[in-house]
């Protein structure tokens, strides 16, 4: 065969049980099993998600603060790294609000929590209070102030991703005007990146245990049954986030010259993933290295897809305005217009810097809940035992917004053209194809 036709020839397929979100597909039908039938054994099993989750969070931190020092640093025009970044703020506000506005109506136009008739007084106080403690820390003021670490170091000791952006930030600026003479720190951070990717690819073919395990906890813990008359919430919320990713963000998709569809098809190993851990926090490395595969520049990818997992969190902005007029109406608390538009602006600015984790939709609830007291606070012992089946769905809208909000900005920069964009959701170029350089030089593409 000539060296023309290898090169064209397609390249063999992967046997089914080989290919990894399929591998997750069996762990989360698996973990459902497992702990339906055995809950103890099942609740065992709870490190195997524990463990992999951690590993994720090893190499977060430093591919954020390469992929954000390579991108800035590579650019040479600081006015459309501003204009990216006020793009992305809007972009996010809007998106959040409109979110914020679907869960209020669809919650108040099906009424989930009618016919509940919880009274306040027979439900455990301490749960509502444990949550308002660890809300504490979300004020505006003390948020602002945590964007800076304690020491530059810090930001990687905690795993904070604001904290990484803002010293990625600071270190790429400091790179940018040391000229010609930053050239060779630039190349380190970028064969770092290659480093910190090769780690992810190995720490990633442990996705079907964790998800395992993680699933295997969640049904053995709560079970099935458990899920009760609070089912009607769970369906929906499950119904509005369904309807939000493919009416609100396939419109924003097809405007900007994709299919959401397809979209979806090219990220099913994060959503897999996310759905088996329960947090979207472990998609994240993965969801960077397939935007900048999908032709996104390195300064797009690195300040939307981390500044989006504090301040573009949709399924967040869903649940938080659901669950807290459910709660109202299961207690049979009168909720007017005023106090829904109060809730609607509490939760606009309680939701900026809930993280990924798991649970961490919960405790943004809780801050809510805090501010506007005319829905009981008690009121929270109702979802704790559902707040992990909710989570999962939380957590894959967060992920899906965010990755099209990337998408969405580099169109608008002009960074990728629809035909390109197209041909790469459909066959998405192999990773050694697109090495940061070659990504980088994708921001000089003219759309026509």
């Amino acid at each position: 065969m000539s060296q023309a036709a290898q090169k064209h020839s397609p390249a063999p397929r992967k046997a089914w049980y080989r290919v990894l979100y399929i591998q997750v597909l069996i762990a989360v039908a698996l973990g459902i099993v497992i702990g339906y039938l055995f809950p103890d054994f099942g609740k065992s099993l709870k490190p195997l998600g524990d463990g992999f989750i951690k590993l994720i969070k090893l190499i977060i931190a430093p591919i954020i603060f390469c992929t954000v020092v390579h991108g800035i640093a590579s650019m040479t025009d600081l006015k459309k790294l501003g204009r990216i970044g006020v793009k992305t703020v809007v972009y996010f506000e809007i998106v959040s609000t409109i979110a914020l506005v679907i869960g209020l109506v669809v919650v108040n136009f099906l009424r989930p929590g009618d016919g509940f008739n919880i009274d306040p007084k027979t439900l455990d106080p301490a749960i509502g209070r444990s949550y308002v403690q660890n809300a504490h820390g979300l004020s505006t003021v003390e948020f602002l102030l945590n964007i800076i670490p304690t020491t530059f170091f810090g930001a990687f000791a905690t795993g904070d991703l604001l904290q990484v952006l803002f010293v990625a930030g600071l270190t790429a600026a400091a790179i940018a005007f040391m000229g010609p003479h930053g050239q060779p720190l630039l190349r380190g951070i970028e064969y770092g990146l290659k480093v910190f990717f090769g780690v992810m690819h190995i720490i990633v073919r442990a996705a079907p245990i964790g998800a395992l395990g993680a699933m295997a906890f969640t049904v053995g813990s709560y079970g099935l049954g458990a899920l009760n008359r609070l089912l009607a919430l769970m369906v929906s919320f499950y119904v509005t986030a369904g309807l939000f990713v493919l009416v609100v963000l396939g419109a924003i998709a097809w405007y900007n010259g994709f299919s959401i569809i397809r979209y979806l098809g090219y990220i099913k190993e994060e959503l897999l993933l996310t759905i088996g851990t329960s947090s979207s926090e472990t998609a994240l490395p993965g969801m960077i290295e397939k935007m900048r595969r999908l032709g996104c520049a390195d300064a797009t990818v690195g300040l939307v897809i981390p500044t989006g997992y504090s301040f573009n969190l949709d399924g967040t902005n869903i649940y938080m305005t659901m669950a807290a007029v459910f709660l109202a109406q299961a207690t049979n608390t009168p909720l007017d217009l005023s106090h829904q538009i109060t809730l609607l602006l509490v939760a606009m600015i309680s939701s900026k810097g809930a993280s990924g984790v798991t649970g961490a939709g919960f405790v943004t609830l809780a801050a809510t809940l805090a501010v506007v007291p005319s829905v009981p606070i008690e009121s929270l012992a109702l979802l704790v035992g559902i707040d992990r089946f909710m989570s999962e769905c939380r957590a894959v809208t967060n992920l899906i917004g965010n990755g099209v909000a990337t998408v969405v900005v580099s169109r608008w920069e002009k960074e990728i053209t629809k035909e390109t964009l197209r041909a790469n959701l459909g066959h998405p170029p192999a990773v050694a194809e697109t090495p940061p350089a070659q990504v980088a030089k994708a921001a000089t593409v003219e759309d026509d």
